[in-house]
């Protein structure tokens, strides 16, 4: 069977483009069903029953769906505006002043990729933690935020260095930064919401569990059914929209490798880099879950990113370090026997 054929950038630029306006369109609609799912669980819960209406209101005016279309629509207007600005707060990033050697180091790479690349400089920012990392952020190649930890600027040298850019650059490149960023602002978005709908839940399941007629029917089973719908949407909709998350970055993670060994002409800096990064022990203290699958290797040390196959897949942020290296290394090998040329 013929293996899949690679995408070119302009392609792969294009599918990034697809999948962010079909994350909006389906948080959005998320959204919707939400507020008009309330509606309708108020709507039957408030019904008449032969003729009595216990509670004295009839809920007819779909304003929970109304109120959750809008807070939706703000929702995804104030990622794609603010989505980076909290990526960084979350992360502990500050901007970077280029006040020692390894700062100012970090700076001329970063230039220098840049214009490898063919893309503007990103602004620069360092994480005070002692793991070493790096990601990217930004709704736009013109807006693009580039992060380090400062135990990367520790560890590596100036050639793995490189490399590590080089690959954030293929992410800015490739316009994966948007998506991510999306997907990052918007989990955060829906956790929040429903950390705070959370606690009315109860109220809701009340009044739908009420029965009519003084107690003697029992609860409607239709409106059961919806509360149990509704509630497991809030509680599964953070773990949907992080799988979507991992179901696509395990696959530019190796596009962006292949960009930085393009871009560097060095793919073995690239796999002396990361495997720097995978060694070193220092815990993380700033890269939480909610940015480890913008960062250039998984701060959280999950167990899927360790293997291959439809549970990591589904559940891994990065593929496997070993597949990774062994792939760069492979490219090394090639350029060597080609005499330094890479072929994109």
């Amino acid at each position: 069977m013929p293996e899949p054929r690679t995408l070119n950038l302009f392609e792969q630029q294009a599918v990034n483009r697809r999948k962010s306006w079909l994350l909006i369109g389906s948080f959005f609609a998320f959204f919707l069903w939400l507020g008009l799912g309330g509606d309708l669980i108020a709507y039957l819960s408030t019904q008449p029953i032969e003729g009595i209406a216990p509670y004295g209101y009839v809920h007819r005016i779909p304003w929970l769906g109304l109120l959750m279309a809008g807070i939706g629509l703000w929702l995804v207007m104030d990622v794609l505006r603010n989505g980076a600005k909290k990526v960084l707060w979350t992360s502990g990033a500050q901007p970077l002043v280029a006040s020692t050697p390894e700062e100012r180091q970090f700076e001329n790479v970063v230039e220098e990729m840049a214009i490898a690349a063919g893309i503007p400089k990103p602004k620069l920012y360092i994480v005070p933690d002692a793991d070493p990392n790096a990601f990217v952020t930004g709704t736009a190649p013109l807006e693009a935020h580039l992060a380090v930890t400062a135990g990367l600027l520790a560890v590596l040298t100036r050639e793995e260095l490189q490399a590590v850019v080089a690959h954030e650059m293929g992410h800015v490149k490739n316009e994966d930064t948007k998506l991510m960023t999306l997907v990052a602002g918007l989990a955060g978005a829906i956790l929040l919401i429903r950390d705070g709908v959370g606690r009315s839940f109860h109220t809701v399941g009340r009044v739908g569990g009420r029965s009519r007629g003084g107690g003697k029917k029992g609860a409607n089973p239709l409106i059961v059914v919806l509360v149990v719908v509704y509630v497991l949407s809030w509680i599964l909709a953070p773990l949907i929209t992080r799988l979507m998350a991992t179901a696509v970055s395990r696959k530019r993670e190796f596009l962006a490798d292949a960009m930085a060994a393009q871009f560097t002409r060095n793919p073995a800096a690239l796999a002396d880099a990361l495997n720097k990064i995978e060694k070193h022990h220092a815990p993380t203290t700033m890269l939480k879950e909610g940015v480890a699958h913008l960062c250039i290797v998984d701060p959280t040390g999950r167990l899927a990113n360790r293997s291959e196959g439809w549970w990591a897949d589904l559940f891994g942020t990065h593929p496997p370090m070993s597949l990774r290296v062994a792939r760069l290394n492979a490219m090394a090998f090639q350029a060597q026997k080609r005499g330094g040329d890479l072929v994109p």
